[in-house]
């Protein structure tokens, strides 16, 4: 069996690996191990982002004093998260593949020294034939620095780690024309770079996750942008893994077009660091023209009309425009005060590479 991905990143929802009655589907859970394992085995290597470890936690405990959202979720995934990965070694262990726990937080991935040694660890990992099982660290983590959901781990994971295709598993077969629900509405099967589905994405969020198709479609553009491939598909229909590598086209699902130009490994991992702003460098007109052009440039002094914020050299800033939305992220060469400085300057060196700036599309 040839495969077209050695690296693949494989996202498991809540939704997927949970009953109605909010416990753990171990049968499930089995069936997909099944397949990482034929994959594995095949020689595509394989890291798996799963949700399911408050719903794990859910099912075990019964709780009689009053508890905040926060204490439950950090008391059931507590306890959710070691019966979850004590299920996926034995699992595993079925078919003789050792497995790693990697619990991580939005913070880790703050600062480039943070990003790479997790990345370092991993690839120690895949190198020696372990499969990294990686969970957001619910029991710590602060709840305004938490990730959207796994979908937004999975894509950083999939990004930080060169995998080839991203695979997010959720209960429905992709996104669709209209409500799941409705049988009128059909799976888009593609979505080409820069096609619009504002129209077509549902706002409500899955049942026992924190996301809904908003966010997989976020993730799912930036992503394929970065020059990997993303697949939105149905965790619970047969062999859907096995089938999607070997005969995508066989498959209902949404297939996101990969650009074809791959980004470099720190433009990738500022890709993702909007949420690590330590500033606001606020442009013009022309200096956003010139950075959103065909072109490729650096940010100069001479566009930027104000500078919000306290920040270090090399500390992300994001970048607005003059209607007031952000345009895109980048890793200044000073801290503010130097910024500030040079503000509308002609003849300056730039305050952010080209190589150092990301865009968003």
């Amino acid at each position: 069996m040839e495969n077209r991905f050695t690296r693949i990143t494989v996202k498991v929802g809540s939704n997927v690996l949970t009953r109605r009655d909010g416990t753990l589907d171990v049968t499930r859970m089995s069936a997909l191990v099944d397949q990482i394992a034929e994959l594995h085995k095949s020689g595509v290597e394989v890291i798996l982002v799963s949700s399911g470890a408050v719903a794990s936690g859910r099912s075990e405990l019964s709780i009689s004093k009053k508890m905040d959202s926060v204490e439950q979720r950090q008391l059931y995934s507590a306890v959710g998260q070691a019966k979850l990965i004590n299920r996926y070694y034995e699992l595993f262990r079925e078919h003789g593949i050792p497995v790693g726990q990697v619990l991580t937080m939005k913070e880790n991935f703050g600062t480039r020294r943070h990003y790479l040694n997790q990345r370092n660890c991993m690839s120690v990992m895949l190198e020696n034939g372990v499969i990294p099982i990686v969970n957001e660290n619910d029991t710590i983590a602060v709840t305004e620095l938490m990730f959207t959901d796994n979908d937004e781990l999975s894509g950083l994971i999939a990004s930080m780690m060169d995998a080839q295709a991203l695979i997010i598993l959720s209960n429905i077969d992709g996104i669709y024309t209209g409500s799941p629900s409705d049988p009128q509405s059909q799976v888009i099967r593609t979505v080409e770079r820069g096609k619009d589905l504002t129209e077509y994405i549902q706002t409500e969020k899955s049942g026992f996750g924190r996301g809904g198709m908003i966010t997989k479609t976020n993730i799912a553009r930036k992503v394929a942008d970065e020059g990997i491939t993303v697949f939105i598909a149905n965790g619970k229909r047969d062999n859907i893994l096995v089938d999607l590598i070997n005969h995508p086209e066989r498959v209902v699902s949404t297939r996101f077009e990969p650009n074809g130009e791959e980004m470099g490994s720190v433009k990738k991992w500022i890709a993702h660091s909007d949420g690590f702003a330590k500033g606001e460098i606020h442009l013009n007109n022309r200096a956003v023209e010139a950075l959103m052009g065909e072109r490729a440039v650096s940010l100069l002094p001479v566009g930027v009309v104000r500078i919000e914020g306290v920040f270090e050299k090399d500390d992300i800033v994001s970048l607005i425009g003059p209607d007031g939305h952000r345009i895109g992220v980048g890793r200044i060469s000073c801290n503010n005060e130097e910024a500030r400085a040079v503000l509308g300057k002609h003849g300056q060196r730039a305050l952010i590479h080209y190589d150092y700036l990301y865009l968003e599309s």
